[in-house]
C-alpha cells in the first residue's frame, strides 16, 4: 500500500478541465488499489507568489503551504498534474512549488557547496496535458518543461525516479479522453 500526494496543478478551478479529470482518475485508481490518498488542488489555495530569495529562505509559509508539506512529507509517492501553458508549467504551480520546495523542508543549506536533500525516497509521476501531439512535444520541444522540473527541482530536492505521462491532442475528443482517463487510473491503481 502506498501514500499517494496529488497535485492537481490547473490553476483553473473549473471542474470541466481535464486536468481535473485526470487528477480524479489516478485517485480513483489508486484508492481501488488500496492506497492512501490526499491531494492538493492549486486552484483552491490562497498563498503570496514569493518575491526575493530572502523571503524564500526566512519568511514562515502560510498555513495551506504548510498543510501541503504536510501532505508531501507524509507521501512516499507524489503525482503532480498540469496543463502545459506557453511552453511550460501555469504560474500558479511554479509559484506554489517555489513556496513548498523552501530549506528547512525540501533541502537544507547547512553546507551551500552540496544542500542536502530532503525529500529522497519519494517518488514521482508528472502527467502533462497539452494541444500538440505529444511525440511533437517530445523531440521538437525536448519535453522542456517536463526535464526543467524533474531535472531543476524533483531531482534536486531527493525525489526519484521521476516518470512522465505526456498526453497530447487533448481536443480530439472524448474517446481520446477516455483512453486516458483509463489509463491514468490503472497508472494510480498501480500506484506509478
Amino acid at each position: 500500500m502506498a501514500r499517494i500526494a496529488i497535485i492537481d496543478g490547473h490553476p483553473d478551478a473549473d471542474r470541466a478541465r481535464f486536468v481535473h479529470a485526470l487528477a480524479d482518475a489516478y485517485a480513483a485508481g489508486a484508492e481501488a488499489g488500496i492506497h492512501d490518498v490526499r491531494r492538493i488542488d492549486i486552484a483552491s489555495l490562497d498563498f503570496p507568489i514569493l518575491r526575493s530569495a530572502k523571503e524564500w529562505r526566512e519568511a514562515d509559509p502560510v498555513d495551506t503551504i504548510h498543510k501541503a508539506q504536510i501532505d508531501i512529507r507524509w507521501a512516499d509517492h507524489l503525482v503532480i498534474l498540469y496543463p502545459l501553458w506557453l511552453g511550460d508549467v501555469p504560474a500558479l504551480l511554479k509559484a506554489f512549488l517555489e513556496q513548498v520546495m523552501r530549506p528547512g523542508f525540501a533541502i537544507d543549506e547547512t553546507e551551500p557547496e552540496q544542500p542536502a536533500r530532503l525529500l529522497g525516497g519519494l517518488s514521482a509521476r508528472i502527467i502533462v496535458t497539452m494541444g500538440m501531439p505529444a511525440p511533437f512535444y517530445r523531440f521538437f520541444y525536448r519535453a522542456h518543461s517536463l526535464k526543467s522540473l524533474d531535472r531543476n527541482l524533483l531531482r534536486f530536492v531527493g525525489i526519484a525516479p521521476v516518470r512522465y505521462s505526456i498526453i497530447g491532442g487533448v481536443e480530439k475528443g472524448s474517446g481520446h479522453r477516455k483512453h486516458w482517463l483509463h489509463r491514468i487510473r490503472q497508472l494510480g491503481q498501480d500506484a506509478r
